[in-house]
């Protein structure tokens, strides 16, 4: 009797602690979705508010190619607006949406400027968070350029046989002042943060210049999901 009993208390006891623990996995599993949507939501408007201060600079001494940046920025928009629900989109898809970006930025960019680009969703298809490389890119163009030298921006996303993605970004780095508020300054936090919460432990990050300050680097490996 007293063997039945303890037997019963233990299976309950057992019971109740599992439920407990499914509750709690549960719980995180909506705080990280609830994290990852806010970020998704800040980095919306931060991407828009610098594309749209391009445009506007533009609109004073060229407007066909203003009118030509409204039709880039809308493909942009379509995907960010469409894309970013997913929590993971091909990569090729977001390859293209980079080039998209990438077309945007250089309708305003002067012949001093060299952008190059090599965009590969690789042998196999991968894929990614959304929108989680544009920050790098985004910051590659806020520093790399400037209005009176020559400057370069090398971009590369790559995708790999072994299911890693590569994000490699090397510019010519003219830092801004602490006192120039372009952009929010929140985009490698964001990708930082989405980084943990998305791929933990799946990802490396390896960034910063060069010890004469003259260029700034960015490598971002990650391992990609199975499909």
């Amino acid at each position: 009797m007293i063997f039945v009993v303890c037997l019963s208390t233990a299976i309950k006891v057992n019971i109740r602690w599992r439920k407990m623990e499914e509750r709690l996995i549960e719980m995180e599993k909506q705080k990280t979705d609830a994290e990852l949507k806010n970020l998704k939501n800040q980095l919306n408007p931060h991407f828009l508010l610098n594309t749209l201060n391009n445009i506007y600079a533009l609109i004073s001494f060229n407007r066909e190619k203003a009118q030509e940046s409204v039709m880039e920025l809308s493909k942009l928009l379509r995907y960010a607006l469409y894309e970013n629900l997913s929590s993971e989109v091909l990569l090729s898809k977001e390859l293209e949406f980079i080039n998209n970006y990438i077309s945007l930025m250089r309708i305003r960019l002067s012949k001093s400027v060299k952008v190059n680009v090599k965009l590969d969703a690789g042998p196999r298809p991968l894929q990614i968070a959304p929108l989680l490389f544009i920050s790098l890119i985004e910051n590659a163009f806020k520093h790399g350029i400037s209005p009176t030298e020559d400057c370069f921006i090398d971009i590369s996303v790559m995708g790999h046989e072994d299911g890693k993605i590569t994000c490699e970004i090397t510019n010519s780095y003219f830092p801004k002042n602490i006192k120039d508020k372009s952009g929010s300054g929140i985009g490698l936090d964001q990708v930082q943060q989405r980084l943990e919460l998305s791929y933990s432990n799946q990802y490396q990050w390896t960034k910063g210049a060069t010890n004469n300050h003259t260029t700034y680097t960015s490598l971002l490996t990650i391992q990609s999901h199975e499909l």
